[in-house]
């Protein structure tokens, strides 16, 4: 073992950990600080002091004992673990809050002239219809939504003037114009770049990062979606499994749970156990604070509503596996239109919130306000973010804190531009890498037909393939973004569609041919295109 000498690189390294690690515990206690369970703690910290086995002399190290036993330690560690899982790595204690947001300038600025654009498009739909971006509803229609509130599907609108705000293949088009300014490949001949779309020089994973980061997705691993398939019953590693998930599920610890899903999640523990991972308690005060967003959905119509009324029937109402659904999507989506806290993603989020203004204030910071409330505009799509999760959580509380909780880990990855490893702009280098590197035949066919890779996959992985796998296909799936706490394996599987499907591409002739042997993907099996594609692809 080498000895530290004083000033030498690895003492640098240990102060520099150090000071990472006390920015982390800082940031996390200010963040903790202003929520529920710290006043919970508090309250059962005061309740303690009359408790016998709680001594003055040594109340420090009694009080710690009294709220591990009585479960208040797991719960406080669970938070922890979720600001963790959430939070950016954190650099010096000077860096810009922007720079913490996106370190890198040219992305931040595209970001912004994105969101300029949303807002224009949301602007124009509001002139043009002369119809305002928010107003309160009378008595009459207060009454009328809530009498219908759980029958909304049957409702009929008319959305015929209504248009989604964007669709993916506009967001592409954006991604695909991306560059660095001060970025030059050194290849003016064009033989050694990318034969693919995107053509920003961000560091990603390749085949062999990735196999180490899914490393129990391995050939030796028991994976349920394949283990669990086979032709007897019942399948000894099942049973154990779920054994195994309900000593997790006992434990109540977030950090173990997010550990077992790796291998997949039996169906009878999916939605404890998802939960779990994600901290979701559904205790009194959140369904109280559900009642309380609903009631502003009553109170107040938005123009985001109607965008949202129309993606679900876009969307979900023509799906076989979600039509059912319908009147949950519109409960939570209207519910998390109107959401605050989700604002607080954006202190980690590329993005910021867009702001409209007070009719006759335009301009004036002081009468800005965020629009929607939660700063978050619907996009086509968006609705089938929230409806595999219905197949879970039957309870509308649990089911709105459970998607929200998704959207701010993950979700908003997927239509936001970062640099981040599982932002949608390295998800598509990720997936052209591979392709390129492990099918260069297939890529240079597609591509002299017309058929770019990344225009066919890309709605699949902006939807994180909601609405294209089997619902249990894609939960599997899901499974290992929670497990991982990653959306690469998003990247990863649309690379190992295209190699299953390769036979058949090389025959395509056009972009509409490709598209349509990529057309269905309902009867894949996720799991086996994952292992064969990450373990058995020849380097």
């Amino acid at each position: 073992m080498r000895r530290m000498e004083p000033g030498s690189e690895l003492e640098e390294d240990s102060e520099l950990d150090q000071r990472q690690l006390s920015l982390t515990i800082a940031c996390i206690v200010q963040r903790l600080r202003g929520s529920q369970l710290h006043s919970e703690l508090e309250r059962e910290a005061r309740t303690s002091l009359h408790k016998t086995e709680v001594r003055l002399e040594s109340l420090k190290e009694d009080l710690k004992e009294f709220l591990r036993k009585s479960g208040w330690e797991k719960k406080l560690q669970n938070a922890v673990y979720r600001e963790l899982n959430v939070l950016p790595e954190l650099g010096h204690a000077c860096t810009p809050a922007e720079h913490m947001k996106e370190g890198l300038m040219y992305i931040r600025r595209a970001q912004i002239n994105w969101e300029k654009r949303v807002l224009k498009s949301l602007n124009s739909m509001c002139t043009e219809m002369s119809i305002p971006l928010a107003k309160k509803r009378s008595a009459d229609e207060q009454k009328e939504l809530l009498h219908k509130w759980n029958e909304m599907g049957t409702d009929e609108p008319d959305l015929s003037r209504f248009r989604p705000v964007y669709a993916p293949k506009d967001f592409l088009e954006v991604l695909i114009n991306l560059r660095n300014p001060n970025y030059d490949g050194g290849d003016p001949t064009g033989l050694n770049g990318s034969w693919g779309l995107i053509n920003v020089p961000l560091k990603v994973k390749d085949l062999t990062a990735l196999r180490n980061l899914y490393t129990e997705l391995g050939l030796n691993y028991e994976q349920l979606g394949i283990d669990d398939s086979m032709q007897i019953s019942p399948e000894p590693f099942e049973i154990e499994y779920i054994r195994l998930g309900q000593k997790v599920l006992s434990k109540k610890d977030s950090a173990a749970a997010q550990q077992y899903v790796r291998q997949g999640c039996p169906t009878t523990l999916r939605a404890d156990m998802w939960a779990l991972i994600l901290n979701v308690n559904n205790q009194l005060a959140d369904s109280l604070y559900y009642e309380q967003l609903k009631s502003n959905v009553i109170q107040h119509d938005l123009l985001v509503d109607n965008l949202i009324y129309k993606d679900v029937k876009l969307t979900a109402s023509n799906d076989d596996y979600y039509f059912v659904f319908e009147d949950y999507l519109y409960q939570v989506l209207l519910c998390f239109s109107r959401d605050a806290l989700v604002l607080d993603h954006f202190n980690y989020s590329s993005a910021s919130p867009p702001k409209s203004y007070i009719k006759g204030k335009v301009a004036l910071e002081d009468y800005a306000v965020v629009y929607p409330p939660n700063g978050v505009v619907p996009f086509h799509g968006f609705a089938m973010y929230v409806a595999p999760l219905c197949f879970l959580y039957h309870e509308p509380s649990k089911l709105y804190q459970v998607f929200r909780e998704m959207y701010v880990r993950f979700f908003f990855r997927l239509h936001n531009i970062s640099s981040h490893s599982s932002g949608i702009v390295s998800l598509c280098l990720v997936f052209e890498t591979l392709v390129q590197t492990y099918l260069p035949q297939l890529f240079y066919h597609l591509r002299e037909i017309g058929a770019q890779p990344l225009r066919i996959s890309f709605k699949w992985m902006v939807r994180a393939f909601s609405g294209y796998l089997a619902t249990d296909q894609l939960l599997f799936l899901w499974d290992r973004i929670l497990g991982y706490n990653s959306l690469e394996i998003l990247a990863v599987l649309a690379a190992a569609v295209f190699a299953y499907r390769a036979e058949n591409l090389m025959e395509a002739t056009s972009l509409a041919a490709a598209e349509a042997i990529l057309a269905d993907l309902s009867t894949l099996q996720v799991m086996p295109l994952l292992q064969l594609f990450l373990f058995a692809t020849s380097n």
